[in-house]
């Protein structure tokens, strides 16, 4: 047996244990995400950024998320530094911990699909941490939700949005849509990509996303047994606004993401 299999057998003869004890925890981290969000967010939703210091809501969605990922066995990783609050965050997605992720290192108003909205705990926990819902498919829900978009970041706050329009697999990264961008441009707030990278001693894990056809349940279940790795976010150079418009705006996103995506040669 190679090095690399003796490896992978011990891992996996590992797993057991790591469930015995992250599920319990986990169960005591879900209590006190309820009680964080009744009594802290549900209140607190609103309060913006002022002269780059965070409110105690916004360091108290990066502390629990950090926490949450952690139990996961995923260790939170900043490259590069993210913009002030207001801006508009255009992410790669492979995962649902995408958005833990993300708020690990800054608390912003994500899009997410509006089944969320229905799931019993998530939706509520989403709702409080300021989640704008966007029906798929629905123009009219779309337009809804651009709007929503240009007043959050108006009011001060930052959006996050995965302009691929849905989760990939094996470490693809899909088409950006171009009309998100509007948003930014509307409200005249920067636009900076952020390129999100699991990795094990430098080298990507792309297997930590979604695989096809898998279900949410069972890619939580997965990442839950898993060995630890590196969860990387790298806050990459913000876009200009283009005279080209919208689109030249998303490619050159898309650009930046998969650069910072790749393996770099040892």
């Amino acid at each position: 047996m190679s090095i690399d299999t003796a490896t992978v057998a011990e891992r996996d003869l590992l797993r057991p244990l790591r469930y015995l004890w992250r599920v319990p925890l986990l169960l005591v981290y879900a209590v006190l995400a309820i009680l964080l969000a009744g009594l802290v967010l549900s209140w607190n939703r609103h309060r913006v950024m002022h002269h780059g210091h965070e409110p105690f809501a916004h360091r108290l969605v990066r502390w629990w998320s950090t926490g949450l990922m952690r139990i996961f066995g995923l260790r939170a990783v900043r490259v590069g530094q993210p913009l002030a609050d207001p801006v508009l965050f255009v992410a790669n997605h492979t995962s649902w911990i995408d958005i833990e992720l993300l708020h690990s290192q800054r608390a912003a108003c994500f899009v997410a699909k509006a089944e969320i909205a229905g799931w019993p705990l998530v939706g509520w926990l989403a709702a409080s941490g300021g989640t704008i819902f966007h029906r798929r498919g629905s123009n009219h829900s779309l337009a809804a939700v651009m709007q929503v978009m240009v007043e959050r970041l108006r009011e001060g706050r930052s959006v996050a949005v995965f302009p691929e329009g849905g989760s990939g697999y094996n470490g693809v990264l899909k088409i950006f849509h171009a009309r998100i961008f509007q948003a930014a441009l509307d409200a005249e707030v920067p636009v900076q990509p952020v390129a999100l990278r699991f990795a094990r001693g430098g080298r990507r894990i792309v297997d930590a996303g979604f695989r096809e056809d898998e279900s949410f349940v069972g890619n939580f279940l997965r990442l839950l047994g898993e060995p630890r790795m590196d969860a990387e976010v790298h806050f990459l150079p913000p876009v200009p606004a283009s005279s080209e418009g919208r689109r030249r705006m998303a490619e050159q996103s898309r650009e930046r993401i998969a650069a910072a995506l790749a393996d770099r040669a040892a």
